[in-house]
This record gives C-alpha cells, structure tokens and sequence, in this order.
C-alpha cells in the first residue's frame, strides 16, 4: 500500500496511518487469488510425509472463477478435488472471526509477522490470513487467500460493462458480450443475490458520506449510480438497531464481514457444489508445480501446510483435468514457472504477458466541506459515478474508511479504467518464482484522466485529494498474464494441452470495462463452463 515522506496531512494527523486507512477502504473491490502461490514454510518439505492421490478434475482456488467451475463440474456428475491455499472463515450474527482495522492481528495477512494495509508497528506470528501484498517492479497485487478467494474481503461490487466497453476491453472475447448478457451475467446476479443500497438505509447517518458523494458527483462531471452489491441488507438493519455489533456500518469488513450476510463464494457457489456430495474442498492445500506425466495426465505437487507455514504432508495429485483459477498472480506465477523448468512441454509463448491491474487508483478525499460526512462511513462500497467525457470510460466508487480521527474525514475513493494489460512475469530460478514487471508509462493517459475526475470531486465539494497510490502503486483487481486468444482459447482451454484449463483473471487481458473485474470474470467462468461440458467431459476426462 502507500506511504509518504511527508510526516503530516494535518493538525496531529500521521499521513501514513490515514492513506492506509484510505486505501483499506477500499480493500478487495474486487479480484481473487485462491491456490498456487508460494507460502513460506518453516518445516522443510523434505521432513513431510509424500501421499500419492489420484482425481478426476482438480479445481486450483476457490475465487470467483473456481466456485463457478467447481459446482458446474458437479452439477454435470464429476467428482472435482478443488485446492485452497487459505483458511475457511465462517462468519454469523456478532462473530468474531475476522480481525478488524482499529486491532489488527495475524488474521489479516498471509504467513507475514507483520501487517500489510494500513501501515502500524505491530508484530505477531506469521499465520495464513486473508491477505498477501505480491510485490513486483512497478506494481504491487494484493491478493485474497481463503476458501471463497476475493470475494471473502472484496467491497462486493458487482457490476456489468457496457457492450462497448467489454470489447474496448477484452476485444477478442468481443463476440461473447451478447450470450454473456443474456444468461451469464444475469445467472451470476441471481447465485450472488445482488441488489442496491435500499432507501432506508442510505438515508441513515451512518451513510452521510455516501449521499455526500451523490449530491457532489454530477457537479464533478458524473452520473451517479447505486452499486449492486451481493449483500442481505436485514443485517444491515440489525447494526443500525443494535442488534449486531457495527461492521457493514463502519466499513469495517475489509478483512471479511464478521456479521456474515454477505453472499460470498463460499457460501453460494461452493456450498452448492459441496451439497453435492461430489465436492471435496480442501484448505490449507499450496500448488508448487504443476507438470505433465509420460502418459500426458496432468501432476499437481502440493504442500498440505498448517496455520503457521509449515508443510504437514506432500501430496502427488495425479489428474485428468485441472482447471487453474488461483486469480491472476496465482496461476500465472504456476504456469511460468511450469513452462521455465520445462515441466509441461509446449507452453504458449504468451504465458506472462499482457498483465494488468484494471487500471485501479485508490485516492482519499480529506476534509470535504459541501456537507456532513459523518463519524462513520457505511459501507460496503455502494454508490458511484460514471464519466462518459473522457477518452478512456472511467468509474469512480466512494467506499466508506474504517477509521476516523478528530479534525480530519477522509473518504475513500476509487478510480478505475481500462487499460492496456503491458504487464510481464518472468522466471526468478533463486526463489523458483515468477516476478512481475509493469511499466507505469502503460496506464499514464488513464491516471491522468483519474486525477482530473478527482480534482473536479474536490473543487465541487471542498477539501482536497492525495493520490495514495502515488508513492508505491497497487491494485486489487489483479488481471491477465494468460490472456485469451495468444494462450488460451475463449473457453479457457490452454492452447495444445487438453484438459488444462484457466478460467480465472489471469485470461482477462488488463482490465473489465471500467468495471470491478468479479462478475465477468464469474460470467465467463459461466460460459465456457457450459462448453466444456457439453464438449470435454466424457472425452477429455
């Protein structure tokens, strides 16, 4: 996340504790990684156990792409192993199973001693919590760990592009906008049970700062708009009536929603696939390397790891189908490495390429003057605007801030566009990794255009606007690195390897229309799962 130099926004403010703050916010609005990135073990994996399985179709991660795979691969009668690196976070009415901002502990980063948003000094035990920062050149992708992916701490925001901007986009998936819109989105919409902000609630005090974003945002060039978002809006209620601890109403839920009522993968696509019976969900399960046998099956070498690190067991899964949805980061680093050390042969060239961050920039609003921004900042991220002036589409989303401190309101607010995916991985063989590189000239013309918009937000409603990104760029909505069309078909197949699939961010090249990135990512899980089983299931595997 950001940081500064400069020691002070204002009267006894630290700048580093409230641009953290700020861009916490705005924590996870959208993108997921689930299963194959590496996680520090503190026991060697030569110590461990070696256990030999076989399976019909493995599903690595569990984010927006793996819940859809898992349960339509159920729903078409195959068995499916599915991986997750994370932990399961079950949440109810007054749970405290997440940590929350004002008291951060291991619980919110993933095997680090230390937090990774919002800056502070505190120290603990490395454990596997929701969050890890992949740190690259020029760009740094903060990624979810936990069964249901991004989604356990993304803000919710559920949002179809336009026509016109899905293929500005991702021209090469132009054609599958109109079946996308006829039935893959509006079934992503019902198993989310996506819905806007109801008047009532809006109109709380715990939501003044979102109705001062609606009244100053077509005074700043946009049109405003009401965010779908997969919540139950009676918990909502209940906080506003005390009958539940304050969470949704203080934004506090960056780390997950304590309160539960939020509709998110684990709870619906995967608890689907699971009551099956054909589903088996595993956590704490780490990919290192995926490689193809003599007899072209598809090898998964995978560490069974505990909650601090370390590697209880390995396992050798041996598949006829594996389908990569471990988000963008996850499944790119796997198959870079897989095609650097030779362990699947023929790799496209592509694997690595055309990486974006969806154009993301994360801005806070210090101290508007056009009306009351409360106390507190409801969340989660549910009203925004759209700029249909500039030549690059933009949105912009207010999502309320977790923190406040006397003399200073700073607001949260996000920008994205679209951009082009100039983003590349390459293989490190000291830390048998892939590195990310990203050029900042690649997105110049777009954060230009975001400034714009949020300078216009400031003289429209007072106070002023820091870019908190400025000093250490980040995204949440990590995307492409395998992109569709130069490394996998439009239905995820990568290209001349049967029953290897991605289905996840990593095929979307760059970004989503000006749009969070989870329902189209979900929507064209959707599609090419309809195709792959009608084509591959009963002939692939």
């Amino acid at each position: 996340m950001s940081d500064s130099s400069s020691p002070h926004l204002g009267s006894g403010v630290s700048r580093r504790k409230m641009l953290g703050a700020a861009a916490l916010g705005a924590a996870a609005l959208g993108g997921s990684l689930a299963g194959a990135a590496k996680a520090a073990a503190t026991t060697s994996a030569a110590s461990a156990s070696v256990t030999e399985r076989r399976a019909r179709a493995v599903v690595v991660g569990t984010g927006f792409g793996g819940g859809v795979t898992a349960l339509r691969l159920a729903r078409a009668g195959v068995s499916t192993l599915v991986l997750e690196r994370g932990l399961r976070w079950r949440t109810g009415p007054n749970a405290t199973t997440f940590c929350r901002f004002g008291n951060m502990d291991n619980r919110s980063a993933w095997l680090t001693d230390h937090a990774v948003v919002g800056g502070g000094t505190q120290t603990w035990e490395p454990y596997t919590g929701v969050l890890e920062p992949v740190v690259g050149k020029g760009m740094t992708a903060m990624v979810g760990a936990a069964v249901g992916g991004g989604s356990i701490m993304y803000h919710g925001m559920t949002l179809q592009p336009t026509k016109a901007n899905f293929a500005q986009s991702i021209p090469v998936a132009a054609g599958l906008y109109d079946d996308l819109n006829r039935w893959a989105y509006p079934t992503v919409a019902r198993m989310l049970g996506i819905s806007t902000i109801p008047y009532d609630i809006l109109a709380s005090d715990a939501y003044k700062s979102s109705r001062l974003f609606q009244e100053v945002a077509p005074k700043a060039g946009l049109t405003p708009f009401k965010v779908p978002l997969p919540v139950d809006w009676s918990y909502v209620r209940g906080e506003l009536t005390g009958q539940y601890e304050p969470t949704y109403t203080t934004s506090d839920i960056a780390f997950g929603v304590n309160n539960g009522g939020k509709h998110s993968i684990d709870v619906t696509y995967l608890a689907q696939a699971e009551s099956t019976g054909l589903v088996e969900v595993a956590p704490l399960h780490v990919v290192r390397d995926l490689a193809m046998d003599a007899n072209k099956r598809w090898v998964l070498s995978v560490d069974r790891i505990d909650t601090t690190g370390t590697v209880q067991e390995q396992i050798r899964i041996t598949a006829d189908a594996v389908f990569l949805n471990a988000g963008s980061p996850g499944t790119t680093r796997l198959l870079v490495k897989s095609r650097a050390k030779n362990l699947i042969p023929d790799l496209p060239d592509a694997i690595g390429t055309q990486w974006g961050n969806n154009g993301d920039r994360i801005w806070a609003w210090i101290n508007p003057t056009a009306g009351d921004a409360g106390t507190t900042q409801g969340g989660p991220a549910c009203v925004g605007g759209t700029d249909t002036t500039s030549s690059i589409p933009l949105t912009v989303i207010h999502a309320g801030s977790p923190i406040q401190q006397t003399g200073v309101t700073a607001l949260t607010v996000v920008g994205f566009g679209i951009v082009e995916g100039a983003g590349t991985w390459a293989y490190d063989a000291d830390t048998d990794d892939a590195v990310l590189t990203w050029p900042a000239e690649a997105e110049a013309e777009l954060q230009a255009q975001i400034a714009t918009r949020m300078q216009a937000i400031a003289a429209a409603g007072g106070g002023m606007m820091i870019d908190t990104n400025a000093q250490a760029p980040s995204t949440w909505h990590a995307l492409g690195g395998v992109p569709m069309g130069d490394a996998v078909d439009l239905t995820g197949r990568v290209l001349g390897h049967k029953g290897l699939y991605v289905l996840d961010g990593a095929r979307i090249p760059g970004s989503t229309g000006a749009c969070n990135p989870s329902m189209t990512i979900a929507a064209l899980a959707e599609h090419s799962m309809q195709t792959i089983v009608r084509q591959d299931v009963g002939r692939v595997f």
